[in-house]
């Protein structure tokens, strides 16, 4: 009985240390094909305590149930419509789209930019850092640096550049091209998170005090409660 306890308080203990990680966490199997059926899951010896056990947020499929139809995905070479209040489109390629990427720590997704301003806005992955190259088109890129230099880095790329964004920093894309433009970007997160600024800020739910806004951009407060009703 001893033994038992000692191995439910390691279990537990292990669990408790990737809620603290600073990245995703190394898989400890070849895979973990993530799905939502829980009669499929792998029957280890872990399950004898814990019935119903999520691996980042998935189920991990029987693995002699897997297919190579798991590990794969097809069209991310058809562009998409950009024409949106923004200019750009993400598609993006996580577990959710390859059940068979769950626990290995990576995801991709195409951008597509309308011509002339079509924009990714600033926005943060505050679980992944991001590395981009441009397929097509010209792109005008850059992410700021945290407290208390707040220091711009940007570059303007073209097809065959590649550009980082470091983990957790605002970051932007934005086509300077008179033509569509197509990027690729991968992250060392399978679930990398996107928070757009503009309408994490103004579009909350329930909304902001207009008077912290105000106050914190310097703004008439009845500008930002119009941003509000936009967002």
């Amino acid at each position: 009985m001893e033994g038992v306890h000692f191995l439910v308080a390691f279990v537990l203990l292990a669990s408790a240390s990737t809620f603290v990680s600073a990245s995703d966490p190394s898989p400890l199997q070849d895979f973990c094909v993530a799905t939502n059926d829980e009669n499929g899951i792998d029957g280890g010896m872990f399950f004898v305590f814990f019935k119903k056990i999520f691996v980042n947020g998935k189920f991990c499929k029987d693995p002699t149930l897997a297919t190579p139809e798991d590990f794969f995905l097809s069209g991310f070479n058809n562009p998409r419509d950009p024409l949106n209040q923004v200019g750009s489109v993400v598609t993006l390629a996580n577990d959710e789209q390859i059940p068979g990427l769950n626990t290995l720590g990576i995801s991709i997704a195409r951008i597509d930019y309308s011509a002339l301003g079509g924009q990714h806005p600033p926005h943060i992955h505050s679980r992944a850092t991001e590395i981009l190259v441009v397929l097509e088109g010209t792109l005008r890129v850059g992410f700021v640096t945290s407290s208390p230099d707040n220091r711009l880095f940007t570059k303007e790329l073209n097809p065959g550049d590649v550009f980082v964004f470091p983990a957790g920093l605002i970051h932007f894309q934005e086509n300077i091209g008179s033509s569509c433009a197509v990027a690729l970007a991968a992250f060392n997160s399978q679930n990398p998170g996107d928070i757009a600024i503009s309408d994490a800020v103004f579009g909350s739910d329930p909304p902001i005090d207009p008077d912290v806004l105000a106050k914190a951009f310097r703004m008439d407060k009845n500008v930002v409660h119009q941003m509000q009703l936009r967002s």
